[in-house]
């Protein structure tokens, strides 16, 4: 028997995944690194990460469910923009590593600046293949610009702490 929605569900899983496995490696070096940092007063809580991100993998996934769906999978128009949809993905699962496993502040501000220019190429190649699936990038975009200026204050007045403080 095959599930008529086996693929959104599973695109809209796959997101998810690197996150719950980030934020469970991650879990501790928030209580013991990142709290000791000099961080913006206007960051949001530390409760609100876990929803929002929840809520913009599921809206990125299905968003690459529509493309794949209206774009012939991936022998049709949809092959270019999964790619980047792909690399995207690698690359945001990737920051978390980067700052709250090495503690790298400088490096993973270079990550999420590649990353932001990678969904903004993402979410634009979506929007040529079905205007909805690019729309749905867009709040995506939006909490990485959020993201990129938090963790560029933090690197900025925190550089000249030791790596592993």
């Amino acid at each position: 028997m095959v599930i008529p929605h086996l693929p959104a569900i599973g695109a809209v899983v796959l997101p998810n995944v690197g996150g719950w496995v980030s934020s469970y490696y991650n879990r501790e070096s928030i209580k013991t690194w990142y709290e000791t940092l000099k961080r913006p007063e206007w960051r949001p809580p530390n409760k609100a990460f876990g929803p929002v991100w929840t809520s913009l993998y599921c809206g990125m996934g299905y968003a690459s469910y529509l493309v794949w769906k209206h774009g012939d999978g991936f022998n049709g128009i949809a092959k270019g923009p999964l790619i980047l949809y792909s690399t995207q993905l690698a690359l945001n699962w990737a920051w978390s590593p980067i700052f709250f496993g090495a503690h790298e502040l400088k490096w993973s501000l270079v990550e999420i600046a590649v990353l932001d220019v990678n969904v903004a190429l993402c979410a634009f190649a979506f929007y040529n293949v079905h205007k909805p699936a690019g729309l749905l990038m867009l709040p995506y975009l939006a909490w990485l610009g959020l993201a990129t200026a938090l963790n560029y204050v933090i690197y900025r007045d925190n550089k000249a702490l030791p790596k592993d403080k």
